[in-house]
């Protein structure tokens, strides 16, 4: 297993923002691996795959979800880079197990904006020690990156809604907090973003609000997600992104993610565990 070692600072980072930037989490041969997957998914996507944007937009949105057991060189990142090293830090977890994969594509000349939004009510899962890292292949300036509201991981949840036309589709209006008005300069001066270079990453906890503009350039973007010691499986009554067939008649409500869709990655005894 490859250690990568964080310093107090960006674990503290972690978990009062909810999101922090790691530079140089993977080498170039890592970098080169992971694209040569990317690039392959793209040739031949799964069954999850959707193109996220309008068609008269003149670039293309494109992602797709759990592809790790059919692509080798996603599922040599996912296991054997510093990702679950850093996930276990982040967490602050014993165990680290791997979650889902998620390939976000927006081809130059993108209009369409992802909105903010939260994860955790898309998810299938419940508890507080979890990570997604987005990771792009390409040169991602400022006004690309993924934004994210600092501290908004704090438990709140806030009402989930379709990306492409913003309608409440999984809870009656008004029985979830809104979204923050981010057009408010009170709320923009909390926004944290980072411009990125090949082998950086951003990590960020699902409950974390993020959001990202259109891309005048290509911007091929690989995000791998992490469960710890808490997470559970909680079965919902709307479709989950990713919805994982047959989950729900395998694993009861509130038990661990014991799983062979969820393998662990890491394991350290609790002493090694930075505090």
């Amino acid at each position: 297993m490859k250690t990568f070692s964080l310093s107090p600072s960006v674990i503290h980072d972690y978990q009062r923002d909810g999101a922090v930037v790691i530079r140089g989490a993977l080498d170039a041969s890592e970098l080169a691996q992971l694209e040569r997957g990317i690039e392959a998914n793209l040739a031949a996507p799964g069954s999850l795959a959707a193109v996220a944007s309008a068609d008269d937009d003149p670039g293309r949105f494109f992602e797709d979800f759990c592809n790790w057991q059919r692509i080798p060189e996603y599922e040599h990142i996912m296991r054997h880079s510093a990702l679950p090293s850093i996930s276990a830090q982040l967490m602050q977890s014993r165990r680290v197990r791997l979650y889902h994969d998620h390939l976000l594509v927006k081809e130059a000349g993108t209009r369409q904006p992802t909105p903010w939004h939260q994860d955790q009510p898309y998810y299938n899962v419940d508890g507080r020690q979890n990570v997604s890292f987005w990771i792009p292949v390409d040169p991602v300036p400022r006004e690309s990156t993924l934004e994210f509201l600092a501290g908004s991981s704090d438990g709140t949840w806030y009402m989930p809604r379709t990306f492409m036309t913003q309608q409440a589709k999984w809870f009656p209006e008004g029985s979830l907090a809104d979204i923050p008005d981010m057009t408010l300069q009170e709320n923009r001066n909390c926004v944290i973003g980072w411009a990125l270079q090949p082998g950086d990453l951003v990590a960020f906890h699902m409950l974390t609000l993020h959001a990202s503009a259109g891309s005048a350039n290509r911007r091929r973007v690989f995000s791998a997600r992490y469960l710890g010691d808490d997470m559970v499986h909680a079965p919902r009554s709307w479709r989950t992104s990713p919805e994982i067939p047959g989950l729900k008649e395998q694993l009861a409500p509130g038990s661990p993610l014991a799983h062979p869709l969820f393998p662990e990655v890491w394991a350290v005894p609790v002493a090694e565990i930075r505090q």
